[in-house]
């Protein structure tokens, strides 16, 4: 009993976490601002090989003319300084970007500015498996779950003694349910009401299309 409930938690976090990945891929929160994220890194890829190609998936159809414009400037442009030439055009490239996908740009970051579980899942994308990311997000959250729930354990057997030791439950068992509740909601793709949030969207929209045709 004890292998599949720890299996079931496995699966949790699993899910949860490509649940997250997801998310933070579609809202640009990730890393493309970064000097080693993976907008600059096509850049340079594409700077070296005299070729715009590899960069024109990172924005929008609209603001290609943009781009190409900004990427011939670095390609032609007389300068002493060609890191600086370099760095502005990651600039305005990553600028587009974002804006394309709703987020704000307020600079490039340096190399190294990302967090681990970004930088992994990256390392799983060049290197063709996965099993090291899984591991880094499962331990992380495991501990967080059993952190949270020793502490409102403890807490629980004192509850009823005084005030002051009840609040301290509630403050401990409101930090444990809704860290799990969390994970949970990521890991089903269901809201707080038990909705399925990304199942909702998509009936939504395929209401909205049926109501246009006719």
């Amino acid at each position: 009993m004890r292998h599949i409930n720890l299996f079931k938690m496995n699966l949790l976090v699993i899910a949860a976490f490509t649940t997250i990945v997801v998310a933070t891929a579609r809202n640009a929160a990730a890393h493309c601002d970064t000097l080693d994220g993976p907008v600059i890194q096509d850049a340079r890829k594409a700077i070296e090989a005299k070729d715009v190609t590899p960069i024109l998936k990172w924005v929008k159809p609209k603001d290609e003319k943009v781009v190409r414009a900004a990427f011939k400037k670095v390609l032609t442009g007389k300068t002493k300084n060609h890191e600086a030439a370099e760095n502005s055009f990651f600039a305005t490239l990553v600028r587009i970007h974002r804006a394309g996908e709703g987020a704000q740009f307020t600079g490039l970051k340096p190399a190294g500015a990302v967090e681990p579980a970004v930088a992994e899942a990256d390392k799983a994308l060049a290197g063709g498996s996965s099993e090291a990311l899984v591991k880094l997000i499962t331990d992380d959250i495991a501990a967080g779950i059993k952190t949270r729930y020793e502490h409102a354990a403890t807490t629980y057997k004192h509850k009823d003694e005084s005030v002051a030791l009840g609040r301290e439950f509630v403050e401990a068992y409101v930090a444990y349910t809704h860290y799990v509740e969390r994970l949970h909601q990521d890991a089903t793709g269901k809201d707080a009401h038990g909705a399925h949030g990304e199942q909702g969207s998509h009936d939504k929209h395929k209401k909205e299309s049926s109501h246009s045709k006719h």
